[in-house]
């Protein structure tokens, strides 16, 4: 059965040094090459428009830096302002995804991973998983596969601290773009009703 409805992907992310606003763009990428809307809303500048956008998209995608094996101060901060909108129901039965980036190859990822997903859960959204096998678990696999950290519940990217955009790393990139794709297809097949296909390909999809 062919998807029919249109859906809209946001992705509230916040970033201090650029890398997490590319992967945030590689996330929108996907979602819009899976037929979606995507829209980008950096959650340290959201206005009433931002907030609006959010309340009105079938999707959203969180993401953030990892600091001090936590989300950053300014993601915390929009976390506990969305606590209106928990008290309302507002975001209740969304899809929802994350991903996170650090200077270190492990630097606790998986607790910022969890944090957003804690998050989701208190709003009652529907948490996506990245839905990839590891890229690089053997000899013989290469480090530019999709989910070269090996992450399963959302995306992990890392970044040398020194370098710009120029240190994100083409898998990570290719893993959140793959992260769009996914959010996008899933949160389709819920609007339509049907079975979110083996490929993660929407039917007539660009």
């Amino acid at each position: 059965m062919p998807y029919t409805p249109e859906t809209t992907v946001s992705v509230a992310h916040h970033s201090r040094q650029g890398h997490t606003a590319v992967l945030a763009a590689a996330v929108a990428d996907g979602a819009l090459e899976a037929g979606a809307q995507a829209h980008l809303i950096a959650v340290d500048r959201i206005d009433e428009d931002g907030w609006r956008l959010l309340d009105a998209s079938d999707a959203i995608v969180f993401g953030c830096p990892t600091y001090m094996g936590n989300v950053s101060s300014e993601f915390q901060a929009f976390a506990e302002a969305t606590s209106r909108r928990w008290l309302d129901g507002a975001w209740q039965d969304k899809v929802a995804a994350g991903f996170t980036n650090s200077g270190c190859l492990s630097g606790d990822k998986l607790q910022v991973l969890q944090a957003l997903t804690i998050l989701a859960a208190q709003h009652g959204m529907h948490w996506v998983n990245l839905g990839l096998k590891p890229g690089f678990s053997a000899s013989t696999d290469s480090m530019d596969a999709p989910n070269r950290l090996g992450i399963f519940l959302g995306a992990g990217a890392q970044s040398p601290a020194d370098l710009g955009d120029e240190g994100l790393h083409k898998s990570d990139l290719e893993t959140c773009r793959l992260l769009g794709v996914r959010v996008a297809t899933v949160s389709a097949a819920l609007a339509a009703g049907t079975r979110v296909p083996a490929d993660g390909v929407r039917a007539g999809a660009a």
